[in-house]
């Protein structure tokens, strides 16, 4: 594979969680390339996405001492100052702002407590396009999360996440046991709205760390892994545990089981670099701090442990020769899979997926 994915720049991608953005401090983030700035307009505290480079001498403006001016973004530089339009509109020692002087805006939603940017075309930019999460900020559920910058392309990523067979492996003692890596998948791709699917149902299988230490469960389990990657961002993994012999209603619930949903946003900083978005959700233990502080540092440690695979396999790529050939298996299939999508929307000139009901 090769160690650099192409960018699909006319897609929304998570640039933040909602509480990462405010007015206290303006944030940075470099999304597909570009700089951008991050704050909240001071009367309903719609988010602002900006470029983060000062017209006059580059200067970063989200860097001290850079500070708004009620919504004016003014530079910590020299003072140009601009509107959430970008617009510039006021430059120091003359009245005659040029005009040249301005930065590009990026349209920017605000969804299931993240912060989605559009870097491409600004016309295309449908905000009905965007993938839900509704469980991160629905009544009755609990949500851990957090973001680790990793020094690899996005697309390894991708892989990692839509081949879970490597918890058997990377993540032993956590969330891996034999069944993850012996259970075959089943894979479904909906080519049209950029969607993969890959499940893995396990009739019989050891209780992680995880699960067991935070439900409580003690023997063997029943465990549903049903992967939903919305390509190229959001990836959602449904994941269900009941002991043996405890099936679902037919509604799909269930009474003496633990439903907990694990979000990913993959989003590429720039060539070799993608900031890896982790939520964990649950519907049990609600008020339960000691379970909710057990499921954040498990699942970091679970997601460092991908990290630094993933900053290996990125430094061992880039020192491959040319033309090295890469086996793939079945395992497989849902990566490849994705990579068709991602390489799809690059080469259709980044036409925007379907509609996501």
């Amino acid at each position: 594979m090769p160690h650099t994915t192409a960018f699909a720049r006319n897609q929304w991608y998570v640039a933040a969680y909602s509480h990462e953005v405010g007015r206290e401090e303006l944030l940075g983030r470099t999304i597909l390339g570009e700089p951008l700035v991050f704050y909240r307009t001071e009367e309903d505290g719609t988010p602002v996405a900006l470029a983060d480079r000062c017209v006059h001498r580059r200067f970063p403006l989200h860097e001290k001492p850079s500070r708004l001016d009620g919504d004016k973004l003014v530079c910590g530089y020299h003072g140009f100052t601009y509107d959430t339009t970008g617009t510039c509109v006021y430059v120091p020692g003359q009245k005659r702002v040029p005009r040249t002087a301005r930065v590009a805006s990026y349209p920017v939603v605000e969804l299931d407590s993240l912060i989605w940017v559009w870097i491409g075309d600004p016309a295309l930019a449908d905000a009905d396009t965007i993938p839900r999460a509704r469980h991160l900020d629905s009544p009755g559920w609990v949500t851990v999360r957090g973001m680790e910058p990793i020094d690899a392309d996005y697309g390894l990523l991708v892989d990692n996440l839509l081949d879970l067979s490597h918890e058997t492996y990377l993540h032993g003692g956590y969330i891996g046991t034999p069944e993850v890596a012996e259970t075959p998948i089943t894979t479904e791709v909906d080519e049209g709205a950029g969607i993969v699917r890959v499940s893995r149902h396990m009739d019989d299988a050891a209780c992680p760390p995880f699960y067991a230490k935070s439900t409580g469960i003690e023997g063997r389990i029943t465990r549903w892994q049903d992967i939903e990657y919305h390509a190229p961002c959001l990836y959602l993994l449904h994941s269900r545990i009941a002991p043996v012999g405890v099936l679902p209603e037919a509604d799909g619930s269930d009474p003496n089981g633990f439903h907990t949903e694990i979000t990913y946003a993959i989003t590429p900083s720039s060539d070799g670099h993608v900031y890896d978005f982790w939520m964990v959700s649950r519907d049990w233990a609600t008020e339960d701090a000691e379970v909710t502080e057990f499921l954040r540092g498990n699942n970091h440690t679970v997601v460092m442990q991908d990290v630094d695979a993933l900053n290996l396999l990125q430094r061992t790529l880039g020192t491959e020769r040319s033309g090295y050939q890469e086996l793939s298996i079945n395992i497989d299939t849902g990566g490849l899979a994705a990579r068709r999508i991602l390489a799809r929307l690059v080469e259709e000139g980044d036409k925007p997926v379907e509609k996501v009901l």
